[in-house]
């Protein structure tokens, strides 16, 4: 076996310590990921290290400087013990009225939330798109929105919780069944 493939085979972690390779780690808007490797490349005459992360839900291959990780926005998973809360964020403000603001509006504050990178925001975008769902049908930019929405909370759920993918959309879908006595109201 030759250096360079000892190298790529043994657990390499970066120079911040951040990830190393086989890590899972979130993405903003992409979604979990797998880091499956940590390669310096010379950019600009400089040599900078990038983490090689592989989106799990679309095999999208994104380098990432590992020292711009935090302004990015790259993240562990959310541990198990946060999907209680994140569960929490879908079931609050069920009574509430939905917002009235434009599609085009919305749709623009909801993909900011997204972008973030933060579970609870997207936790927030699914429940309020869901919510209006039941009342008007969804424009087009605002479906896409709710199904980018879902599918990182399953993604990042289900890896959290580890466990499958269709136990976690079963719970999901249990917070925003209707019962029959609202809907005739």
């Amino acid at each position: 076996m030759t250096k360079s493939t000892e190298e790529k085979s043994a657990p390499q972690k970066s120079k911040s310590g951040r990830f190393k390779v086989g890590d899972l780690a979130v993405y903003p808007a992409h979604g979990v990921g797998r880091i499956d490797a940590i390669e310096s490349r010379v950019v600009n005459g400089e040599k900078h290290d990038f983490y090689i992360m592989k989106i799990i839900e679309n095999n999208m291959v994104i380098m990432i400087p590992t020292s711009n990780v935090e302004s990015v926005g790259l993240r562990d998973v959310i541990p198990e013990k946060e999907i209680p809360k994140i569960m929490d964020v879908m079931r609050a403000k069920r009574d509430m009225a939905i917002d009235n603001q434009t599609w085009n509006r919305r749709y623009r504050e909801y993909m900011d939330k997204i972008k973030t990178g933060s579970l609870y925001e997207v936790a927030e975008v699914f429940r309020d798109l869901s919510l209006l769902k039941h009342t008007k049908d969804l424009s087009f930019g605002e479906r896409k929105l709710y199904d980018t929405a879902y599918t990182l909370l399953i993604k990042e759920l289900s890896m959290a919780r580890k466990t499958d993918e269709k136990t976690v959309m079963a719970e999901i879908e249990a917070l925003f069944v209707i019962p029959e006595t609202e809907e005739k109201e």
